[in-house]
């Protein structure tokens, strides 16, 4: 009787330190993971502002001027009767900037990413030291451009109009480890102008390009 009862005793020792064992293990690849994961975001958000900053250098190019894409026109009274946008010109640059911004994100996270061996050990204090390991990553970008219009008071009958690039980017990272949503907004100013006279409220709200995002293809 003792002696089987000596031996419950040690298979249910034996049972618990498993038992904690393998949840010490759990834990610590669980925080292993959430920190590998964070550092890798962060690598994810500069490539991201590189490749979208990238496109955009080369879609403007210091080349785009304000009257290249808004017309105003003046009635008798010399207030503002009409702005008109280039909707061609605006849409060709925002899609090839969500293109180019996409291309670039492909290419340069084909490589995968550095992560500090310090990740490896879970302390998110010591995560950014050591040597760096290569870590395989499939992005799969979703990036998506908009013109913006906004207009700001500047003087007597005197508005700033300010046109930007909205470059909406959604990227879903897919490692070893676990699948991970990124998603950033960049906006560029691409022109702006001073225009004399009295606006229409109706330009005012209406943003002029506030439009629908125009996604890369």
């Amino acid at each position: 009787m003792k002696r089987r009862r000596r031996h419950l005793k040690l298979k249910i020792t034996i049972t618990v330190i498993v038992a904690l064992l393998v949840l010490i293990v759990v834990l610590f690849l669980r925080n292993v993971t959430d920190v590998i994961i964070s550092v890798s975001e962060a690598t994810i958000r500069s490539v991201t502002t590189v490749a979208v900053n990238d496109a955009i250098y080369y879609t403007l190019n210091d080349n785009v001027r304000y009257e290249d894409l808004i017309t105003i026109k003046y009635d008798e009274e010399g207030n503002v009767s009409t702005i008109t946008t280039d909707s061609l010109k605006i849409n060709r640059i925002a899609r090839d900037t969500a293109y180019l911004s996409q291309e670039n994100l492909t290419a340069m996270s084909a490589e995968g990413i550095e992560v500090p061996l310090g990740a490896f050990t879970g302390i998110e204090a010591v995560a950014g030291f050591g040597p760096t390991v290569q870590i395989e990553i499939i992005p799969i970008p979703n990036v998506e451009c908009r013109f913006v219009s906004k207009f700001e008071e500047a003087g007597i009958n005197q508005t700033k109009h300010s046109l930007y690039l909205e470059i909406v980017s959604d990227i879903s990272i897919i490692m070893p480890q676990r699948t991970s949503n990124l998603a950033s907004t960049i906006e560029v100013l691409v022109c702006e102008s001073i225009i004399n006279g009295k606006i229409p409220d109706v330009y005012l709200q209406s943003g002029l390009t506030g439009g629908a995002l125009v996604p890369a293809r």
